[in-house]
């Protein structure tokens, strides 16, 4: 036994050893014993070693998500005090918590174009700067107009470090654990919303006018650690590849790949994918043009990319998340500190079946994720509009109608987390090809940010026309098409190199067909 596995962990590492040698039972005799016993003394393990350096690059990478995160989080409280402090009215509230996401669009085009330009580490780098900026000016704001000069920076810096982040993990990182790895920004997204609802509850003994400043300026502290990770990530080797730089992507391939001879494979498929081998250049037609004026295949590519990007927020995340006190406040919470305290709550659900997502993508696949997400998230959204009619007609106890809506809002972000809300970074950085990849992300992006901006800015107004049920009642009937789109629509990408997910598009809907002619390739990879 010990001789199979020794063989195993040779033919992954050198790359050299007979293909079949994964196979159990290959390779167990006992005179392979001594030799792979002696290779393992004289030399380490390279492919645990990528694989610890990517993870580390993709935590570092991801920073910038913590910082959506606790914006989206701390805002859910802060506009408790800030309301009383400024004395704004309703629609200024709308206002300053959805102008973020729709001003982040700005930083979201601005970063795929600024990536293509300058790297995808630096407009890592340049985002944090951007929020930093934006945070310090929120925190010392003395009126309603410096604190939105404050947001919209803020935004734009948010816009520019999510579209970014996954499009630089998904090309760090291996096939086989590429989708956990894209997966970090959706991780660290729940983090910041976590701390930032504890935020709310830890400060919110202070006083009206210092309190939420507090909570605010707090957010500069995540980006402070981006700057350390300057010296530690590495540039996107696709990015080099396109800059003409293939010594440096070589090199950055031999630290983030487990063989030289996998470092040469993914290099070749890189600079085809860039058209750089035999002196090809890409087309000059630019980018922008050909978005105009699709190709059939990148047709269906942007409809899956921006599609999911959408649906991801107009079936109502932000809007549970950024008005949780709100909700249970109808719900017939009433103490402030109360309803902090169940947002604590939702903010631990969200965080922990994230974990849950990371654990699956790679070894379910996408698409059954997304099923078990927009089906759980439908039956949610369904139920937290039920208890709240019922509540508002009492036709149920104020203890059970609140609890009802306490486990239907902790039922929905648990299922947005398991699929919907991660998948839909990894599909959107996975899907393009290398020369449209950052600025197709970024449109997707501006997708997403544009919808989260339009249900947070009219989320208490659609409230106040159709009731807090009836807007979630909608919010459950959107998100049952989602169902039918992620059916219709997204490929599974699965063990798939980002070359070969092209590859998916380009034949319509007889993916499902290339899909299992690909996945007959996976057992050429070797797994954990």
């Amino acid at each position: 036994m010990m001789a199979s596995g020794d063989d195993a962990a040779f033919s992954n590492e050198s790359g050299t050893g007979n293909r079949n040698s994964i196979l159990p039972g290959i390779g167990s005799k006992e005179k392979y014993e001594r030799i792979d016993a002696e290779l393992a003394k004289d030399r380490p393990t390279r492919g645990s070693d990528s694989k610890r350096y990517v993870f580390v690059c993709a935590i570092f990478a991801s920073l910038n998500s913590v910082l959506l995160g606790y914006d989206v989080g701390v805002m859910s409280g802060c506009i408790l005090f800030i309301q009383k402090d400024l004395h704004i009215t309703e629609v200024q509230q709308e206002v300053l918590v959805g102008c973020l996401s729709i001003i982040s669009l700005i930083g979201s085009l601005a970063a795929g174009r600024t990536s293509d330009a300058i790297g995808r580490k630096w407009t890592i780098c340049l985002a944090a700067i951007i929020f930093q900026t934006g945070a310090a000016i929120m925190a010392f704001a003395p009126s309603f107009r410096v604190l939105i000069i404050g947001r919209l920076l803020a935004g734009v810096g948010i816009g520019c470090g999510v579209m970014v982040a996954p499009v630089y993990i998904a090309e760090i990182s291996p096939t086989v654990s590429r989708g956990s790895f894209t997966s970090f920004p959706e991780i660290f997204i729940n983090l910041g919303i976590l701390l930032g609802y504890i935020s709310n509850y830890a400060f919110s003994g202070l006083s009206e006018h210092i309190s939420w400043r507090i909570m605010l300026g707090i957010g500069i502290v995540p980006s402070v650690f981006i700057g350390f990770a300057l010296f530690v990530i590495p540039e996107s080797p696709r990015w080099l590849v396109m800059q003409k730089k293939v010594e440096e992507a070589r090199s950055v391939l031999m630290r983030i790949s487990e063989s030289e001879e996998e470092v040469e494979c993914r290099l070749t498929e890189i600079e085809e994918a860039a058209g750089g081998v035999k002196g090809e250049k890409c087309e000059e037609k630019a980018v922008w043009l050909e978005f105009l004026r699709p190709s059939p295949a990148l047709r269906r590519m942007l409809i899956t990319g921006f599609g999911i990007q959408c649906f991801q927020q107009i079936s109502g995340i932000d809007a549970t998340v950024y008005y949780s006190p709100t909700i249970f406040r109808d719900a017939g919470i009433s103490s402030d500190s109360k309803l902090l305290a169940a947002t604590v709550a939702v903010g631990f659900t969200k965080t922990a079946f994230i974990l849950v997502a990371i654990l699956l993508i790679d070894r379910v696949g996408r698409k059954p994720l997304l099923y078990v997400s927009t089906v759980g998230m439908t039956v949610s959204l369904f139920c937290l509009g039920l208890a709240l009619s019922l509540l508002g007609h009492e036709l149920v106890s104020p203890r059970g109608g609140i609890l009802i809506a306490i486990l239907a809002v902790c039922g929905n972000v648990a299922f947005f987390s398991v699929g919907l809300g991660p998948i839909c970074w990894v599909m959107s950085s996975e899907i393009f090809p290398l020369r449209l990849r950052a600025q197709a992300a970024a449109l997707g992006t501006v997708g997403n940010r544009v919808s989260s901006g339009v249900v947070a800015m009219s989320f208490l107004s659609m409230c106040r026309a159709l009731s807090v049920a009836g807007t979630f009642f909608i919010f459950s009937a959107i998100s049952a098409i989602s169902v039918v789109f992620m059916y219709m629509c997204v490929p599974e990408t699965k063990g798939k190199s980002l070359e070969q997910i092209e590859m998916l598009f380009d034949r319509g809907r007889e993916w499902q067909r290339i899909e299992v002619e690909l996945g007959d390739m996976e057992v050429l990879v070797p797994k954990e």
